[in-house]
């Protein structure tokens, strides 16, 4: 076959499978509208917000339905035990904080500590602890930095840190994972952060997914582990603590407020609105704000408040936001009346200033406020001065080096990660050698959430073209509604009993290899070839979504290989079914090869990875993100799966 056919071919097609999307979405019921402004025909992004829009609106109906006190605290410890559950807290061990001061900075009314302690062994967090002048003790303020590069040192958190301090406020301000002293990736050449900004987050993001957590579990012991801190100083009143921080730092106070009682007052800011609409526009946050089955269970925005009802909370917001500030509404609404029916309308509030994203001085005027009331039993007004003197960042540095990572003995996450994933191997080892085939692949199918049964293909016919003994017929499958599968099938009239499956990413590339003695099918599973999702917000955008959602790629592309591999075995006759997988796609050819032994003869794998140790261990390992299964190594690895098939069946090429 030509070169100048297979591209004249996958170009028609490049025109067709579109059209046929279109086609399909006159006949089925209409879609809401876009996620962004662009690339409307998305069809991954069209299919996750279906089942968004449905779940959380089954929320609603529950949330709405809610009357008495009873009923209120069921709701609460539900969700609570649900999101405790999802983040592994129970994982976690207190050991000593091996807390240390490094120095102070000694200025009018008040002082500032430069402390490091230890949330895990080895695993250092930075903070300042402002001390107001006097005996104490004083209620103290966590506050958990927003995504900024270098954490604590920020100007604006600074100023915040300033007014609290100076109305009479303990305020400990610490250095998230990946900011500040605490960057994981670090050029060993220059002594410089590997990624801009907080995008560290993105790759440390990947492998905790395996494992049963998130980034957001260390991030939330972080803070846990914070409180420890304040609570072991004689200096600070246990009974009145309050957390406030902003964006990314308003994501991890609401965290905390939701799953720590120790948190009496809470301020979160820059960062409650509700899923749907955060979804829209500007679409999932950093893997740490991404909860593993949040939307399928009905954990929204607003329930991080709603889950620690009565206790007071205020919402701070601004008005032209990218977070959406008319979610940020519905959220406060929908927590004053679970406040209202409680008996404390008064204890929720908002702040709306009419500013862009960010701790601005009337949030930062309006949390002093809060606090006083709460924390002080004061009523007060405040206002910060026009000119804050804020410290230069290196005058704030805890760590002899000014980062973390330089500590001797330090562990990093990935240590961290790699030592949680031994852990677990020796649990699973035990348990998975003694269960039968088939018990295997129903914890398997129990661990994806993969169906047993899916439903049969619909075939949608393409056009045909032939020549010179050579059948090429082309079109896509529909697995289920909305999701089309694009296959191009070159069926020589002279070729042997066996069909090969290709599963590749390639749609207008014409460097496919030259046909051997038996057909093949190109097939582009959902997300690749023709029905790439152009990237938005960042990359594996809708992969969070679908995370949230409680599934993977990886689990649905399977199904829908395994329901077009038994159409085309029953179309073809019973032929022998070769499967070969490109790099991205090995890992779903060994779950269907495992999970469906009778549908497959045979199997190549060029590259990709054959177990899980390679997401644990890759700096790099956005590639596979379409790849990992919440807490799949607390079961199994891939490499288990791959000792289910026959070891002659199966080709392993190195690229």
């Amino acid at each position: 076959m030509s070169r100048i056919f297979l591209t004249s071919l996958f170009v028609v097609l490049s025109i067709f499978v579109p059209a046929l999307f279109a086609q399909q979405a006159t006949s089925n019921p209409p879609n809401p509208a876009s996620l962004t402004e662009f690339k409307d025909d998305a069809m991954m992004r069209n299919h996750l917000r279906t089942r968004v829009h449905a779940a959380l609106d089954t929320r609603l109906e529950k949330l709405e339905g809610l009357q008495t006190g009873g009923q209120i605290a069921a709701y609460q410890n539900r969700l609570r035990s649900f999101f405790e559950e999802c983040v592994d807290l129970d994982s976690f061990a207190r050991s000593p904080l091996n807390a240390k001061t490094t120095g102070c900075l000694e200025r009018e009314g008040y002082s500032v500590e430069k402390v490091i302690f230890e949330s895990l062994p080895g695993f250092h967090v930075t903070g300042n602890l402002y001390r107001p002048a006097g005996d104490g003790p004083f209620p103290a303020i966590l506050h958990p930095c927003g995504h900024t590069s270098n954490g604590k040192a920020a100007d604006v958190y600074q100023k915040a840190n300033l007014i609290l301090v100076k109305n009479g406020f303990v305020v400990f301000c610490y250095d998230p994972i990946g900011q500040g002293e605490r960057l994981q990736l670090i050029d060993p050449k220059t002594g410089k952060g590997l990624h801009k900004a907080t995008g560290e987050h993105h790759i440390l993001g990947v492998a905790p997914v395996l494992l049963g957590r998130g980034l957001s579990s260390y991030m939330i012991w972080d803070g846990m582990r914070a409180i420890n801190y304040l609570e072991s100083r004689s200096d600070v009143d246990p009974k009145r603590i309050g957390c406030t921080g902003n964006s990314g730092g308003g994501n991890m106070t609401s965290f905390l407020m939701a799953l720590d009682d120790r948190i009496v007052a809470a301020a979160p800011g820059c960062f409650m609105t509700t899923t749907r609409q955060k979804n829209e526009k500007p679409g999932p946050g950093d893997p740490e704000q991404n909860i593993f089955a949040q939307i399928r269970e009905g954990l929204d925005h607003p329930d991080f408040a709603i889950i620690r009802a009565p206790r007071p909370t205020l919402i701070l917001s601004t008005t032209e936001d990218f977070v959406p500030i008319d979610g940020t509404w519905l959220a406060f609404r929908q927590a004053k009346r679970v406040y209202t029916k409680l008996g404390f309308p008064e204890r929720i509030n908002l702040v709306e200033a009419p500013e862009k994203h960010g701790y601005s001085v009337r949030l930062r005027e309006g949390a002093v406020r809060f606090f006083a009331r709460w924390l002080q039993g004061r009523n007060i007004e405040v206002f910060e001065p026009e000119e804050v003197a804020v410290e230069k960042g290196e005058n704030l540095l805890c760590s002899p080096k000014g980062q973390v990572i330089a500590i001797e003995g330090a562990k990093t996450l990935f240590d961290l990660n790699a030592e949680r994933a031994g852990d677990l191997k020796a649990e699973r080892e035990e348990i998975w050698s003694g269960l039968r085939l088939d018990e295997k692949r129903e914890l398997v199918r129990e661990v994806t959430g993969m169906r047993k049964q899916v439903a049969d293909p619909v075939r949608i016919q393409g056009l045909q073209l032939g020549t010179k003994g050579l059948q090429v017929d082309h079109g896509v499958f529909q697995s289920e509604l909305g999701i089309m599968t694009p296959f191009l099938l070159r069926q020589l009239e002279s070729a042997d009993d066996t069909l090969e499956i290709v599963l590749t990413d390639r749609s207008a590339d014409p460097r496919i290899k030259e046909m051997g003695s038996h057909s093949q099918v190109y097939l582009n599973l959902r997300d690749s070839g023709l029905t790439k999702t152009k990237n938005w917000r960042f990359y594996g955008a809708d992969q969070w979504i679908s995370y949230m959602l409680g599934t993977s790629y990886l689990a649905m592309r399977t199904e829908d290989l395994i329901a077009v591999t038994k159409f085309l075995k029953a179309e073809k006759g019973g032929r022998s079914i070769h499967l070969h997988a490109e790099p991205e796609f090995v890992p779903v050819a060994i779950h269907a090869a495992a999970l469906e032994p009778a549908l497959f003869d045979s199997l190549t794998l060029d590259g990709g990875i054959t177990t899980w140790d390679a997401v644990i261990e890759s700096r790099d390992p956005l590639p596979h993100l379409h790849n990992v299964i919440h807490g799949a190594l607390r079961h199994y690895d891939l490499s288990d799966l791959l000792e289910m098939i026959p070891e002659e069946q199966v080709t392993i090429r190195q690229l």
